[in-house]
């Protein structure tokens, strides 16, 4: 696809294994992949949750950057590719630690900077602060959101998310076995039920005492599966047509009728 607005929207992910505290080591893979997306056509590529660290680490703090220096750092990748990038880190912030994932155009620019919203277990409740808003921003035409993780299994956001116009949810990852059918089921589910298309990027392999299931998946706002990964490193790419049939996208929001057990 030379010509990325020609057929629609191209979208790619990178499904890896962490790189283990070591960010050089991320950085070149975010290179190399972001590269091969953007010569293929696509219009961005997707990491994983905390991809430039990994997850399951007691030195998140030392390893944590500001949204200036990530952004310092992503810039002339996404510029030399020619292509979005979306990626997980820990951002050091003023009132404590994020669990952020940064969204740097093809020109540099930083399109959006989201905080995690819903932390998952106590572990991350005791290490992070949570994100109180969403991220909106135009992405080559699309307007776009990006949800970490857990925030996309809460039908609400998504709904909310919908509701003001999103078109695509970028999706960095961490979730780890026996919670496959996430991957399966709840984010296939949201994307037919909200009439959106989310790109769920996933990490794969073991950390720690974690085995991550992979199953990384790019679905269409029409609830058809576009590309999916196993449990294995890959990276997907797909095409978002322009406009979708009306008659395939999901009339939920219309259709909804409130029951008033009240009355």
């Amino acid at each position: 696809m030379s010509d990325k607005a020609q057929d629609g929207l191209g979208v790619a992910l990178w499904q890896g294994q962490t790189v283990a505290g070591d960010r050089d080591a991320a950085l070149g893979q975010i290179a190399r992949a972001s590269r091969a997306a953007g010569q293929a056509g696509a219009a961005v590529i997707v990491f994983p949750e905390l991809f430039l660290t990994g997850y399951e680490r007691d030195d998140l703090n030392e390893l944590a950057l500001s949204v200036e220096d990530m952004a310092d750092r992503l810039a002339p990748l996404a510029l030399e590719a020619g292509c979005a990038i979306c990626v997980g880190y820990p951002e050091r912030a003023a009132d404590g630690l994020r669990n952020s994932a940064i969204c740097v155009s093809s020109t540099g620019e930083v399109l959006g900077n989201h905080r995690k919203i819903q932390l998952y277990g106590s572990a991350e409740a005791e290490r992070f602060v949570p994100g109180s808003r969403y991220t909106r921003f135009d992405l080559a035409g699309k307007r776009t959101a990006i949800l970490i993780c857990y925030d996309v299994e809460f039908a609400p956001h998504v709904a909310a998310l919908r509701d003001k116009g999103v078109e695509l949810i970028l999706a960095p990852t961490a979730a780890m076995r026996p919670f496959e059918h996430v991957g399966d089921h709840v984010v296939p589910a949201m994307a037919a039920n909200h009439g959106l298309a989310i790109a769920y990027a996933n990490l794969c392999g073991s950390e720690a005492d974690l085995e991550y299931f992979g199953l990384s998946v790019i679905m269409g706002p029409d609830g058809k599966t576009l590309a999916r990964a196993g449990s294995d490193p890959a990276m997907l790419l797909a095409t978002l047509k322009r406009q979708y049939d009306p008659a395939l996208v999901s009339t939920q929001a219309q259709d909804f009728r409130h029951v008033d057990e009240t009355a």
